[in-house]
């Protein structure tokens, strides 16, 4: 029996699946989903086994073809304050809301909606559909993921990512890495604060060098107008530091990002952060382990896909709504493109400025230009 994009969107977003938590229970809803409909799916786990990854195709064993590739996990919703249960769709007006229902929940709906149509359109190019975990915090389970789709031999003509770009083709996201800076200084009861070694103070001047380099980026560029903010940003999020205000803090750790625009070279930018930690340390004493030490945590590379690549030409076709466009945020088209040699572009329903707030949504009219473009896709690979 065949079932709307709106009742799969309202069964996925029951499921919590912030990053931290399980996405398998989501997995096990969707496995049966395909195999009742004679589609095999392929997990690729996590060491761990707390979450997977699921791949399947639609149509012909055969080379080209497209990926369609969604990530199942979301962000968190405490201390928001949502008017809603985030994790059951409410409707509101023309908007549907909940945990997911634009960053990107919607798109893996309309694609599993599709799947009956797609198999009764005799596809002689394939489809593949590949739901990911972890994206929001670094695409570790992508990387796995596509390992797997280029061992089994997928070779795609493009790959889509289905992020929020209400539904105009995006061709380039700014690449993103993120760190954690440990600063390591002495500890002594604050009557004698100038025998220590403050790790706050010296994390504190770090993050303001960061912050220095991220206004130099601004006035300086380099820069691509393509995108809202047209140069890199450097940007620190989380700082932690010290126990008690009457002792010099031995220990302050802090974390830290950049996003880059494609055409900036990523270990150009980490030299210029390594640089800068080092002429933060060269301040400090030099004594027992005092120091800084900054740990990449995880990466996203970035994109940009020439306008007349196969992948864009391919998705203008499919949507109605009409140029191109440039991205902020981080995806994992680069992944996808690297690992299967595929261009890559972005393209789903919803509005990013609507995602990671409380009472995200999704408009009902951009489920329905999704449901269409999913229609023309498949006639797209269809004899």
């Amino acid at each position: 029996m065949a079932v709307t994009t709106v009742e799969l969107l309202d069964r996925l977003v029951a499921f919590d699946t912030t990053s931290r938590d399980s996405n398998v229970p989501l997995i096990d809803y969707v496995e049966p989903l395909l195999s009742e409909r004679g589609v095999t799916s392929h997990r690729v786990w996590s060491e761990d086994r707390k979450h997977v990854n699921l791949w399947a195709t639609i149509g012909p064993d055969t080379p080209g073809g497209v990926v369609l590739s969604g990530h199942t996990d979301c962000v968190p919703v405490d201390g928001q304050p949502w008017t809603a249960d985030p994790f059951e769709l409410t409707e509101v007006g023309d908007r549907l809301i909940g945990r997911g229902t634009s960053d990107m929940k919607s798109f893996i709906a309309s694609a599993l909606a599709a799947v009956d149509g797609w198999l009764a359109m005799d596809l002689v190019r394939p489809i593949h559909l590949a739901l990911s975990y972890d994206e929001e915090v670094g695409g570790a389970g992508a990387r796995l993921l596509v390992s797997d789709m280029a061992a089994a031999g997928l070779r795609p003509e493009y790959c889509i990512i289905g992020e929020p770009t209400s539904m105009q083709v995006v061709t380039a996201n700014k690449g993103i890495e993120t760190f954690v800076a440990t600063v390591t200084g002495t500890e002594s009861h604050s009557s004698l604060a100038p025998r220590a070694v403050n790790a706050v103070e010296y994390g504190a001047r770090l993050v303001t060098a960061l912050s220095d380099l991220a206004r130099q980026r601004t006035s300086d560029g380099p820069f691509d107008e393509g995108f809202d903010l047209p140069h890199a940003t450097i940007h620190t999020g989380v700082f932690h530091g010290g126990t008690a205000l009457n002792i010099v803090p031995r220990l302050c750790e802090f974390e830290f990002e950049y996003r880059y625009l494609p055409n900036e070279d990523a270990a150009e930018l980490r030299a210029t952060v390594d640089r800068l930690a080092a002429e933060v340390m060269a301040m400090m004493p030099d004594e027992g382990d005092v120091g800084i030490i900054v740990e990449k945590r995880c990466d996203l590379p970035s994109i940009n896909t020439p306008l007349d690549s196969p992948a864009v030409l391919a998705a203008a076709k499919l949507t109605p709504v009409s140029g191109t466009g440039k991205v902020a945020y981080g995806t994992e088209a680069g992944l996808f493109r690297d690992a299967l040699n595929a261009p890559s572009v972005i393209c789903g329903p919803g509005a990013i400025a609507a995602a990671h707030k409380p009472d995200e949504y999704v408009e009902v009219d951009q489920l329905q230009m999704c449901d269409d473009f999913m229609v023309a896709l498949g006639k797209s690979l269809a004899s």
